[in-house]
This record gives C-alpha cells, sequence and structure tokens, in this order.
C-alpha cells in the first residue's frame, strides 16, 4: 500500500476510536466489569505511560470491550478519570469489578462503585506472592494459596487462609503478610455463581490481548505518540475481542446474582446511613445556630 493508502486507512481507524471511546455506554448492563493497564510509550522520549481498557461479561451474557483510554499512569486520580469517564456515559453497577493489586485502581474502583464487589486478580496476586518466596517452596505455598482462593465457599477459604498461616507463617512471614492482604477482594468471586467463578477471577482474556497488542507494536518497533499506539491498540484490541464467546447464565444464576446485588445494595445503604443522619443532625444544628443569632 503507498503512503497515502495507509495514512487514509489510519485516519478512519482514528475516527472509530474516537467515536469509540465517547459513545453512549447506557446500553451495556456490566453484570462483571474487568480493568487493566499496560505500558506503552505514548510521547518521544518519554517513560511508558499506562494505557487502561475495560471489558465487561453482561448481563445478557456478552462480553463486550467497553473502553480504552491513556491513564498517564495508574494513579488515584487517572483510574478515578478513567472510572468517571465511563460513569458519565451512562455506564451502570457492576456486581464485580476485578483489578490488579495497583492501589490507584483500587482506591479509583472502590470509590466509583461502592456498590459492587471487587475482586483482586489472582493471577498477579499468586504472581506477587511467588516473588517473595524461593523456587524450593514455590509448588507448596501456590497449592495452599489455590486451595484457599478456589475453596467452595468463602468460610471454607478462610479455614483453609488459617491453615495456610499456620503452616508458613514463621519461616515465611513476608509472603503471609502478602498473602493475608486484601484477602476478602481475593475471595469475593466465591460469592457468585460456581460456574462463573474460573472467568471472573482474573484479568487474564485481556492479558491475552495485551499480549497480541505487543507483538504488533514490537514488529513496528518505532511506534511513538499517543494516537500512533492508541491507534494500533484499539485495532488490536477490538478485533481480538470479536472473537470473544459470551458465558452461560441460567435462570437460577441469575437470581442468585439479583440477590447478591441487592444484598450489596443493602450492605452499601446500612453503611452511609450513620454518615447521613449526622450530616442532617449538623445541618439542622447550624439551622438552629443560624435562627439564634437572628
Amino acid at each position: 500500500m503507498s503512503r497515502t493508502a495507509v495514512s487514509e486507512v489510519t485516519e478512519v481507524l482514528w475516527e472509530e476510536y474516537e467515536e469509540f471511546a465517547t459513545r453512549d455506554l447506557s446500553e451495556i448492563r456490566p453484570l462483571y466489569l474487568f480493568v487493566d493497564g499496560i505500558a506503552e510509550r505514548l510521547r518521544p522520549g518519554a517513560k511508558r505511560e499506562a494505557v487502561l481498557a475495560a471489558w465487561a461479561i453482561t448481563w445478557d451474557k456478552k462480553k463486550v470491550l467497553v473502553y480504552l483510554s491513556p491513564g498517564t499512569k495508574e494513579s488515584t486520580e487517572c483510574c478515578r478519570d478513567f472510572f468517571q469517564d465511563m460513569r458519565r456515559r451512562g455506564l451502570g453497577d457492576p456486581v464485580l469489578v476485578v483489578t490488579d493489586g495497583a492501589p490507584g485502581l483500587i482506591r479509583a474502583a472502590d470509590e466509583c462503585f461502592p456498590r459492587s464487589k471487587r475482586q483482586r486478580c489472582l493471577a498477579h496476586r499468586m504472581r506477587n506472592l511467588l516473588a517473595k518466596l524461593p523456587e524450593e517452596i514455590h509448588a507448596a505455598f501456590k497449592q495452599a494459596a489455590k486451595a484457599s482462593y478456589e475453596a467452595p465457599s468463602p468460610a471454607m477459604a478462610e479455614a483453609l487462609r488459617d491453615d495456610l498461616v499456620a503452616r508458613f507463617e514463621n519461616e515465611y512471614p513476608t509472603a503471609v503478610q502478602c498473602f493475608l492482604e486484601d484477602f476478602d477482594a481475593c475471595i469475593a468471586h466465591l460469592s457468585c455463581p460456581p460456574g462463573h467463578r474460573k472467568y471472573i477471577r482474573t484479568t487474564n482474556l485481556l492479558e491475552r490481548l495485551f499480549r497480541e497488542e505487543r507483538r504488533r507494536v514490537g514488529a513496528v518497533g518505532t511506534l511513538f505518540g499517543e494516537r500512533p499506539v492508541l491507534k494500533l491498540m484499539y485495532a488490536a484490541l477490538i478485533r481480538g475481542s470479536e472473537r470473544w464467546r459470551g458465558i452461560g447464565i441460567t435462570d437460577f444464576e441469575r437470581k442468585q446474582l439479583e440477590m447478591l446485588q441487592s444484598e450489596i445494595e443493602k450492605e452499601h445503604r446500612n453503611e452511609n446511613e450513620p454518615a447521613v443522619k449526622t450530616a442532617r443532625r449538623q445541618e439542622t444544628t447550624q439551622r438552629i445556630s443560624s435562627k439564634n443569632r437572628t
């Protein structure tokens, strides 16, 4: 193809990306929302910066790529902007939000989706754990951690957690401390239907697309700048997402998920009720004080 033809094609691709990144999201009803980032060189001479991607499994059983946007870095502010942009365009509350362990991403997810459970990606978590252990203990520790994370129920997961702590705490306290951190988020998927758990405990589907995207960027060799990188990323990710297959949701599983969503909403209301009452009392006190001064 000539340079002119390539330029015309990529300009159309940029227009498609801009339309994708600003479209109305109110028709997407996310059941499970997955968010991950990949570092790319968006500016010549600059360090690699995060590009955030989100995809969802919807209530109507589909897997859909929701958003792709440069995040500069995985700070709370950047991740919050990423989530709030989706919220402004109509994205509703999922039952579960799945992220890696980036602190900024975790805080932003908790702030922007307070009516959702948060799942820590277990693939990322397992890599964190093994990095803190000598190689000879990897297999035993991984088996024990996996047994807890993939237990039949949260209660069983907690029992297996305690067994792991008792077994390894004295010799490997750093790894055990890492295992205990954010444990509730590591087993959040256990509240969901058993048939869904293998799909929702990691961000692996995005990781596979990222590998394909890295292969394409690597083949270009000298791809710099926000627009060229986003064009190529969008092309790779949207093309890959077109091959995604949905998941099955039975009537019984749907009822389970609706009940779980109601429980989360109730917990959220209960957590915020004292704060609301305190705010109302303060407002009343201020009104009375104002009248008295008058």
